[in-house]
């Protein structure tokens, strides 16, 4: 009975692992994606969201979802009108991974306990006494600073200007 027990309690506290932890969503990726498409096809005149839809194979609607976030965090501006689609807000040097994923995703931590260095985070049964949450607060600003030193232009520059998205 023991074992079955222990077994269970290792199922739920995996399972409670995985809800509760950051994941890079289709939200970054895609976002990325799309930023990368419009900076490498938008560089003269703005670029519809039906063209990045095709070339990207991302649904239109799912893109609309990303575009509203993007233009209130003004890393795209819209154009209105025949001619219209997105251009970039500011130039591809000085837009980040970093920026797109905190504008993108709901959480910017590995861990719910790591949103804040607070000691009492109160996600798991540990709070208070956890001295791993330390671990995750760290390693959760590490993938920042990576994420912040890797602009668009750096992306470009290193995949031959983006023939891919072409």
């Amino acid at each position: 009975m023991l074992k079955a027990n222990f077994i269970f309690a290792l199922k739920f506290n995996k399972q409670d692992y995985y809800i509760n932890n950051m994941r890079l969503t289709t939200k970054s990726r895609y976002g990325t994606r799309m930023v990368l498409d419009i900076a490498i096809n938008a560089t003269e005149k703005p670029v519809s969201i039906t063209e990045i839809s095709k070339r990207q194979n991302i649904s239109l609607k799912y893109l609309e979802k990303l575009t509203r976030k993007l233009k209130k965090a003004g890393i795209i501006v819209s154009q209105r009108g025949p001619f219209g689609g997105h251009m970039l807000a500011k130039p591809p040097e000085d837009i980040t991974i970093g920026d797109l994923v905190r504008t993108l995703e709901d959480t910017t931590a590995i861990t719910d306990c790591a949103e804040n260095d607070s000691k009492l985070c109160g996600e798991c049964t540990k709070a208070g006494e956890c001295i791993s949450q330390w671990v995750w607060i760290e390693a959760s600003k590490a993938m920042f600073n990576l994420f912040d030193g890797i602009t668009i232009d750096s992306l470009l520059k290193k995949f031959d200007n983006g023939r891919i998205f072409k």
